[in-house]
């Protein structure tokens, strides 16, 4: 996915699967065609053509999480709702105003339709591909221990199941708990063939620090499902991981830590504002600013990369805000979607009702009504433990600047936190492209080795003191 700047809403993973039924503010489930892969096609647009990239991932408790790539424009993982009717697929990504129709090919490997987006309709035909194929077990023995690890959350009911990785020696170690982000991601945060949260859980076992990464909620051996949860439901995943770590003979509970990208680095540090909080935190591209500016800032950026500009671009931007507030505005939620619908139909009289309620439902769901009202910057003041504040310059989804001076700024009264912003350092934490190793004759995408090498040093000042 994305490779330079992951410009996305995919704040919980939210996928829908929608059929129109009798009742047009009604939506159910519906059993999904085996879609499971990556669709990609080239669009016409002015001045040349757009490689785009559906990515579809199952879910265990059905369904697909889905995300859209634009790797031209350096754009990954916007959020994309599935909505399916026989052999119809629409793909919709709702920051971009932006929607696929197409119908899928007897042979399953094709879809052919339209794109549409404000103000330009064009053809596309997408291509399947099928799930890249993970090396892991064709890999060397790494120098330290691994241990597939299944531990439970009691408040939620849900079983967990991860890795843990010790340093070689008898211990005990620092340990970690990483936290994905938003949506729905296995244990190394796997998007395509960039795997960032494996490659940090290695090189910091590597370096003696023990980790434990696990699959989110309905993803690979979790259970549950992960669109019906917020990100302070998920507080409780992270506390859980904690409470495992301090039962381990191999790790030093004394020095347990907790890091959160993107998503979750606000779910580590709403961990650190409770009870038998971590010992430390680093955030990566955590926000600090209230929803309706980062979403502001996100559909800025992506209208941009499909090259939208002017009052064309400020017209689809005042649409968004004006549906946002009624969301605000109108907590039930039949109501909310039936103003959404006639709202939506009459801002582009191409948008059809299906297409309109799978956007209206998914606007009106409990998890994006909670992103709406949560407040990054409530938990801080009570945040005392050692924190580290990382973000990127290149980061056009969570910006550097305004992010992480809202969280400095709101914990001014922790005597112990550190913030660096990352240049040329984008969402993923991935370094400038031109940095990346050539493998078998094509960059390949890489964690940013500054960005691990700062981590490390700061969890070992930490735990030494």
């Amino acid at each position: 996915m994305k490779r330079n700047i992951y410009s996305s809403l995919c704040r919980f993973g939210l996928v829908l699967f929608l059929l129109l039924g009798a009742a047009a503010s009604q939506s159910v489930r519906a059993e999904a065609p085996p879609l499971e892969g990556r669709w990609k096609g080239r669009l016409k647009v002015p001045g040349g053509e757009l490689e785009i990239v559906f990515r579809l991932v199952s879910l265990t408790s059905g369904g697909y999480f889905a995300a859209l790539d634009v790797p031209q424009q350096r754009i990954g993982n916007l959020m994309v709702q599935v909505a399916t009717q026989g052999d119809t697929i629409m793909f919709l990504a709702e920051e971009a105003g932006s929607r696929f129709t197409g119908k899928l090919a007897s042979d399953g490997q094709q879809l052919q339709g339209t794109w549409k987006q404000p103000g330009y309709t064009a053809p596309l035909v997408l291509q399947f591909l099928p799930p890249l194929v993970s090396t892991k077990n064709a890999r060397l023995t790494p120098p330290y221990r691994e241990e597939e690890v299944m531990f439970k959350n009691i408040p939620a009911d849900l079983r967990l199941g991860g890795m843990l990785t010790v340093p070689a020696g008898p211990g005990p170690f620092p340990a970690v708990v990483l936290m994905s982000d938003a949506g729905a991601h296995d244990r190394d945060g796997t998007l395509g063939d960039y795997h960032p949260l494996g490659s940090l859980a290695d090189f910091l076992t590597r370096r003696g620090i023990a980790v434990l990464r696990f699959d989110d909620r309905g993803i690979g051996s979790s259970t549950g499902t992960p669109a019906s949860s917020t990100t302070i439901d998920l507080v409780s995943d992270v506390q859980s991981g904690l409470e495992f770590l301090r039962s381990r003979p191999e790790i030093e509970g004394a020095h347990i830590g907790v890091i959160g990208h993107g998503e979750g680095g606000n779910v580590a540090l709403l961990a650190a504002a409770k009870e038998k909080a971590p010992a430390f935190i680093v955030t990566m591209a955590a926000y600090g600013v209230p929803a309706s500016d980062l979403v502001y800032q996100q559909q800025i950026t992506m209208l941009h990369s499909l090259g939208m500009y002017g009052d064309q671009m400020q017209t689809a931007v005042r649409n968004e805000q004006e549906i946002l507030e009624v969301v605000r505005r109108t907590p039930d939620n039949e109501r909310a979607r039936s103003i959404i619908m006639s709202m939506l139909q009459k801002q582009d009289g191409s948008v059809d009702e299906i297409a309109a309620l799978a956007r209206a439902a998914q606007l009106t769901t409990p998890q994006y009504r909670a992103f709406l009202t949560f407040d990054p910057l409530a938990p801080l003041p009570s945040v005392k433990c050692p924190v580290l504040l990382l973000n990127g310059t290149a980061d056009h989804y969570t910006a550097a600047d305004a992010n992480i001076n809202a969280l400095s700024k709101g914990l001014k009264t922790n005597p112990n936190v550190t913030a660096y912003k990352l240049p040329k350092v984008n969402h993923l934490f991935q370094s400038d492209p031109e940095e990346w190793p050539v493998v078998n004759g094509q960059r390949r995408e890489t964690f940013s080795p500054e960005a691990k090498e700062i981590i490390r040093e700061w969890i070992m000042k930490q735990v030494q003191k």
